[in-house]
């Protein structure tokens, strides 16, 4: 997602203190979106159109709020597990769509946050308690919670995370290869020149609120000292990959899912210590020297700062100068942007900068075929997907032999 021109990428409100049965909110701009054709024509052709009437159902018959809450957290899982199981071929289809589409789980979860959003139970649900049961709906589909890597002499251990798709009121059509790319590669084992690696992977919402949360920073802190690799993906410019170089802490403005916008340095915990940019500490120079696949691949060194004492954006074709205030990261300054500037904060400030490769690979745009502007999916859209998934397993592939090698 690269928006600096075109930047990558979700969000609950915050709790509030209330004790006493609140009143069920409206459908957020993003689950308004469920009632278009599009979403029900993935919903049906993947089989996942039953995933909310159930979740529905269900707590329609749930008498607490504890009820409630086990209801939603076995429901979560069971969509992230449905999803991953489908993309990597196991179990029915559910449809014609094809098996490798990121969608059904994006818009199946909508689905069952809608359902918890307006729900109005007998027994009175407080905002505070929906808030946590949209939070544990979210963390458990999107993977957040099912991170495990199992214990064995030489296992290394990669963490790759994906985005939802975006710029959805552009095209509803779209999919995002980054998430696809987490659902195929969740749980898989991948052989480097040290032996095999076991990726696990998480998706995150394209959606402001969420990252000034700390959605990135819980999800990932409890891992990065225990894994060899990371790095997060989201889909960037048109026919290439980027390894962003350079991540920096702004803010852009474009809007996300819930169609917000927000200009402003990044927030994160302790600000007085905060940097203006963060590297990446992926092999960048091997990963571009691989032949990968079909895609070319680049290590991307621009960045948009303020010079330092100065007043006007400037471009840097080599990335920032010393003392300079950020205006866009290699990535941009959107969403995609972010997510590598939160993470590899966090990989620096958890002392790991020298020891832990980790950074951010931008994908192609996913595109339809030639004069498809209304059909769901086509020979080369599924094609293009299948590429760029397969070729990102091939740039892990060739970064964690770069580092484990040594």
């Amino acid at each position: 997602m690269v928006f600096l021109g075109l930047a990558l990428t979700a969000g609950l409100a915050s709790p509030t203190t209330a004790t006493a049965a609140g009143t069920a909110p409206s459908p957020t701009v993003e689950e308004q979106r469920l009632d278009k054709a599009v979403p029900r024509e993935i919903l049906r052709r993947s089989g996942f159109d039953d995933v909310a009437p159930r979740l529905a159902h269900e707590l329609g018959a749930a008498g607490s709020y504890a009820e409630a809450r086990r209801i939603v957290v076995r429901a979560g899982c069971a969509l992230w597990r449905r999803a991953v199981d489908r993309v990597q071929g196991r179990g029915p289809a559910g449809g014609d769509l094809s098996r490798d589409d990121d969608r059904p789980l994006y818009w199946a979860r909508l689905g069952m946050t809608r359902e918890v959003r307006t729900w109005e139970p007998e027994f009175g649900l407080s905002d505070r308690q929906r808030a946590q049961l949209l939070d544990v709906l979210e963390r458990t589909s999107r993977g957040q919670t099912q991170v495990r890597y199992p214990d064995g002499r030489g296992l290394k251990r990669i963490l790759v995370t994906g985005f939802d798709p975006f710029t959805l009121d552009r095209d509803i059509r779209i999919s995002n290869p980054s998430g696809a790319t987490a659902l195929a590669l969740d749980g898989t084992v991948i052989r480097t020149a040290d032996g095999p690696a076991r990726v696990e992977t998480v998706v995150f919402p394209v959606r402001w609120q969420d990252f000034t949360e700390g959605t990135v920073e819980r999800t990932l802190r409890p891992y990065l000292r225990k894994v060899d690799l990371f790095t997060t993906v989201s889909q960037g410019r048109v026919g290439r990959f980027d390894v962003e170089r350079t991540n920096g802490a702004w803010r852009g403005g474009f809007p996300d899912n819930d169609n917000v916008g927000r200009t402003e340095t990044v927030p994160v915990s302790d600000p007085a210590a905060q940097p203006q940019w963060t590297t990446t500490t992926l092999p960048y120079q091997a990963i571009v020297a691989a032949d990968t696949g079909r895609f070319p691949v680049y290590d991307h060194t621009e960045v948009t700062e303020i010079p330092a004492g100065g007043t006007t954006e400037v471009v840097r074709p080599d990335g920032p100068t010393p003392g300079s205030t950020a205006r866009a990261g290699g990535g941009g300054n959107y969403l995609s942007n972010e997510i590598a500037y939160r993470a590899t904060l966090l990989r620096d400030r958890l002392g790991l900068h020298d020891t832990l490769p980790g950074g951010h690979v931008h994908t192609p745009v996913l595109q339809f075929g030639g004069g498809n502007t209304t059909e769901i999916t086509d020979a080369e859209f599924v094609r293009n997907r299948l590429d760029i998934v397969a070729q990102v397993r091939a740039i892990i592939t060739v970064a964690a032999d770069a580092t484990f090698r040594k």
